[in-house]
C-alpha cells in the first residue's frame, strides 16, 4: 500500500514537472536561442506571480537585440506596477535607434504617468502639427482686436517636439494651444492698425515664440506659423454707436426725468394757488361780518359806509377799463 501511494505521488510530481517543462520550454528556448536567457525558476515564478512570462521574454529579447541591458526583474516589475512593458521596450529601441538618451527608469516613469511614451519618442524624431484653435473644440480661428478696432481672425500651427525630459509632470497640449492663443490676441492688440498686422503677419510668430511659451510644457515649441487671417468686423465702430445709443438713452431718461419733475412742480403751484385763492375768497367773506360789527359798535356810520362804497365802486370801475379785473365780483356786496 505504501509503495502505491508512493507511486502516485511519483507519478503526480512527474506530470506536474512534464507540464511545466511543455508550458515553459517554448519560452525559456527562444530566449535561450536568443541571447536573453531566463532561467526556468524565473518563468515558474512569473507564472505564480501571474505575471505574462511571454512578454517580459519578448520585451527582454527586443531589447537585448538592440543592445539595450534590461534585466528580466526590471521588466517584471514594471509589469506588476500595471505598466505597459512591451510599449516601453519598444520606446527604448526606438530611442536608441534614433541617439536621444532615455532610461529605462525615465521611460517606466512615463509610462506609469499615463503618458505613451512610444508616440513621445516618435514626437521627438517626428515633430508634431498642432492646430491652434483645436477644431475639435468647435472653435475655427482666433478672434482679436487691434488698437483701431478691426477684428482679425486668426489660424496658426504650431511645431512641438517632445521634450523627454518634461514629459512627466509638464502640460499638455491643450496648455500649448491656450499660450499660443493668449499670444496672439495680445500681439493683434498692441498693433496700432491691423493693416501692420496683415502686412507682415510673422511678426505674430516671432512675437508669441519670444514669450517662452513651452515652459512647463512636455514640448518644445519649434515655430508658429499664422496659416490664415481674415478681417472681420470694426468693433471698435460698432462699440461707439453701442455707447452713444446707451448715452442717448441715458439722457432721454434724465430729460424726461427733468420733464416729470417740471410737471409735478407745475401742479403743485396751482394747487398752492387755488389755495390762496381760496384763503382770499374767505378773507373776503369776513369783510361783511366786519362791516356789520362796525355798525353795531357806532365804529362806523352810514355816511363812512357811503363813502366805503363809492371808492370801491370807483376801483371796480378803474379796474374794469384797465381790463386787470374784469367780471370781478363787487367786493361789498
Amino acid at each position: 500500500m505504501e509503495i502505491l501511494i508512493l507511486y502516485v505521488v511519483v507519478g503526480i510530481v512527474g506530470l506536474s514537472l512534464l507540464f511545466l517543462f511543455m508550458k515553459f520550454f517554448g519560452l525559456w528556448f527562444r530566449a535561450l536561442l536568443s541571447g536573453a536567457p531566463v532561467g526556468p525558476a524565473r518563468l515558474i515564478g512569473m507564472w505564480l506571480r501571474k505575471v505574462n512570462a511571454g512578454v517580459i521574454v519578448d520585451s527582454r529579447i527586443m531589447l537585448a537585440k538592440a543592445g539595450i541591458p534590461v534585466d528580466t526583474e526590471a521588466l517584471e516589475t514594471h509589469y506588476l506596477a500595471l505598466g505597459n512593458v512591451k510599449r516601453v521596450s519598444m520606446a527604448l529601441v526606438a530611442a536608441n535607434k534614433a541617439n536621444i538618451p532615455l532610461g529605462f527608469q525615465r521611460a517606466a516613469a512615463i509610462d506609469l504617468a499615463g503618458r505613451d511614451v512610444l508616440e513621445a519618442v516618435k514626437t521627438s524624431v517626428n515633430p508634431k502639427v498642432i492646430d491652434c484653435p483645436d477644431p475639435e473644440k468647435g472653435k475655427s480661428a482666433i478672434e482679436a482686436v487691434a488698437k483701431d478696432g478691426i477684428q482679425l481672425s486668426v489660424k496658426a500651427r504650431v511645431t512641438v517636439r517632445a521634450n523627454l525630459e518634461r514629459l512627466v509632470g509638464g502640460a499638455r497640449e491643450e496648455t500649448i494651444i491656450a499660450r499660443v492663443g493668449e499670444g496672439i490676441v495680445t500681439t493683434i492688440g498692441s498693433s496700432e492698425t491691423y493693416k501692420v498686422v496683415m502686412e507682415n503677419p510673422d511678426n505674430i510668430s516671432k512675437g508669441v515664440l519670444a514669450k517662452g511659451l513651452d515652459a512647463g510644457t512636455a514640448f518644445e515649441i519649434l515655430s508658429i506659423d499664422i496659416a490664415d487671417i481674415d478681417v472681420g468686423a470694426n468693433v471698435g465702430a460698432k462699440l461707439q454707436a453701442d455707447q452713444a445709443e446707451a448715452d442717448k438713452r441715458r439722457f432721454q431718461a434724465e430729460a424726461e426725468k427733468r420733464r416729470a419733475a417740471a410737471q409735478a412742480f407745475e401742479q403743485e403751484m396751482k394747487a398752492q394757488v387755488q389755495e390762496n385763492r381760496a384763503k382770499v375768497v374767505l378773507a373776503e367773506a369776513e369783510i361783511p361780518k366786519a362791516i356789520a360789527e362796525a355798525f353795531r359798535s357806532g365804529n362806523l356810520g352810514i355816511m363812512d359806509y357811503y363813502r366805503l362804497r363809492n371808492i370801491q365802486a370807483d376801483t371796480d370801475m378803474r379796474n374794469s377799463i384797465s381790463g386787470e379785473d374784469q367780471g370781478a365780483p363787487n367786493k361789498g356786496e
